[in-house]
């Protein structure tokens, strides 16, 4: 019989950790983290990354395996994970693959398109001048050489904007042309469950209380932290996760603390719907109402002779 795998996934701040530990627990699992963030040292409250002693009730993984100042791509948690979930299975326990980075999870379900080789000095030279001209210049570059991969790429997202131009500059030839759009099928014994919102305003208004929480956490001082970092700035991917990127504002003098807090909130908001967009695309998963969800109704999801004793 195949050995399962549980995929947990939702927009943040929809209680998912709090689940997938009491799910592991009762399950036999292991979590696996789907979060683009989490894999960064240093980075604890901004992240809501799970504590020393939830950690310490089930084992997790791809949690604190890459500095600030390094790279993490959705093809390198594809790759991880797909490691993961054969020593987990190897250990005789279920793999719990938890997280809201879409991108993460459709690509370890249905793939990626392969990609060509970058010119290093290209890139090198594109993430240089990044800070100078920003993302909106560069993007508006994007959209001259290739409109289709700017269509499908916001102004403000530098990361994938620079990847774009990368491809481009390096091949002559647009990202869209290497995107092929096939994709795999999710395997039979895999199951997809969905924390999915029905109320709105107050997701919006636990993604406020979650932020002035993470302040009142020290989140202030996890930033100045990271910002003394002699190699890591404001450009790097890891500090444009939501939050920081607008705290390197906010502490940088730039904008003053009313703005950060509005700017935080309303970028994770966005995140979140954004999140939701990508579910609805992505398909084949079963929702569960995250007001208030239990374990219960993960497990009621579950066939007893497969998943749990």
């Amino acid at each position: 019989m195949p050995q399962p795998v549980i995929l947990l996934m939702g927009p943040t701040a929809t209680g998912k950790t709090a689940l997938a530990l009491e799910l592991a627990e009762r399950i036999g699992g292991e979590i696996v983290s789907v979060d683009s963030a989490l894999v960064y040292r240093g980075m604890d409250i901004g992240t809501a990354k799970p504590s020393a002693a939830e950690r310490a009730r089930v084992a997790h993984h791809l949690i604190d395996i890459r500095e600030p100042e390094e790279t993490w791509s959705a093809a390198d948690f594809a790759e991880h994970a797909q490691r993961l979930i054969g020593a987990i299975h190897g250990r005789g326990h279920v793999p719990l693959l938890v997280g809201g980075t879409m991108l993460y999870f459709r690509a370890l379900i249905a793939g990626l398109d392969a990609m060509p080789a970058v010119d290093p000095a290209i890139r090198s030279e594109l993430r240089a001048r990044l800070p100078e001209v920003g993302a909106a210049a560069l993007h508006a570059e994007l959209r001259s050489v290739d409109p289709v991969s700017a269509e499908r790429i916001h102004p403000n997202d530098p990361q994938r904007i620079l990847r774009a131009l990368e491809v481009y500059r390096s091949t002559g030839r647009a990202l869209s042309a290497f995107q092929t759009g096939q994709r795999r099928g999710l395997p039979d014994h895999w199951r997809c469950l969905a924390l999915l919102p029905e109320d709105r305003a107050r997701l919006r208004e636990r993604i406020a209380q979650r932020f002035d929480a993470m302040m009142a956490a020290g989140f202030e001082g996890e930033l100045r932290k990271l910002m003394a970092r002699p190699c890591l700035t404001a450009s790097h991917a890891s500090q444009r996760a939501v939050g920081y990127r607008q705290g390197w504002l906010w502490l940088s003098g730039e904008i003053g603390y009313e703005v950060f807090r509005e700017r935080a909130i309303t970028a994770t908001r966005q995140l979140a719907k954004r999140q939701l967009t990508w579910l609805r695309g992505m398909g084949g998963f079963e929702r569960i109402r995250a007001e208030g969800a239990g374990v219960e109704d993960l497990l009621l999801r579950l066939p007893s002779g497969v998943w749990r004793s």
